[in-house]
């Protein structure tokens, strides 16, 4: 045997080629131990999971047993489930079963980020075309200007065609501004930034959704509240759990 990786997940039956790709651009399908990517392939012999568990097995789990945690995580730590990186998020919160995080922050980003062991609703959250808003407080190593809080609010062009949405944008002093994004391309804040001149010195996502961090304190977690979970289900009700382009938890 040596097929694609996409074609082996499908063919298991348990998503599509399109769903599967998904899986692996979010990092959550390992070969061998290892974190798979798009392009690989599956030879005799080899194991292939999905959140840490055979394929097969992955449509036994209990709903009841579903597990969503909001995690304030500090700089430093790298939001990947990749045991080899002494960084990763997972042996950071050291839970006691198998969970993910739900997209990424940078490394050097800190703030509120999701982990759960509910891969449907990560998909429905990621998913682009569902709009879910993202908060940031971001300081940068000059001082604010009207234009750029103008340009930032109305798109930037951060690549070749790759123009990002309109957001609000709002400045809370000399150097500091909050934004509110409806989209994760990777590293969009910096890129944003970047483009404009300037340079992120501290990022940090208050809110996701209708989760905010609160009073967590870094390197805290706790879980969502009932409340919290029945708000969430209802926002991502009838929601696609495929991406359509860009997927929406990256800063």
């Amino acid at each position: 045997m040596d097929t694609s990786l996409n074609k082996y997940i499908s063919e298991s039956g348990f998503c599509s080629r399109r769903e599967a790709d998904v899986y692996i651009e979010q990092l959550r399908v390992t070969i061998n131990g290892r974190e798979a990517h798009k392009g690989n392939r599956v030879k005799d012999g080899d194991v292939v999971l999905i959140d840490g568990e055979p394929i097969r097995k992955k449509h036994a789990r209990n709903k009841s047993n579903a597990v969503y945690i909001a995690l304030n995580k500090p700089k430093g730590i790298t939001c990947t489930t990749d045991l080899k990186d002494k960084t990763n998020i997972v042996d950071f919160v050291n839970y006691k079963s198998r969970i993910f995080p739900v997209g990424r922050l940078d490394k050097r980003s800190e703030g509120l980020i999701f982990l759960t062991n509910d891969g449907d609703i990560v998909n429905k959250i990621l998913r682009a075309g569902n709009n879910h808003e993202k908060e940031y407080i971001v300081t940068v190593d000059q001082p604010l200007t009207a234009e750029f809080i103008q340009k930032m609010r109305a798109g930037v062009r951060i690549a070749h065609g790759v123009i990002t949405k309109s957001c609000f944008v709002k400045q809370e002093g000399a150097d500091r501004f909050r934004i509110i994004l409806i989209q994760g391309l990777n590293r969009q804040i910096r890129r944003m930034c970047e483009v404009l001149g300037y340079q992120v010195q501290t990022l940090k996502r208050i809110r996701i959704m209708h989760i905010t961090l609160s009073n967590l304190p870094p390197g805290k977690w706790r879980y969502f509240t009932t409340p919290e979970i029945e708000t969430m289900q209802n926002l991502v009700a009838g929601s696609s759990k495929t991406a359509d382009g860009d997927n929406g938890m990256d800063e």
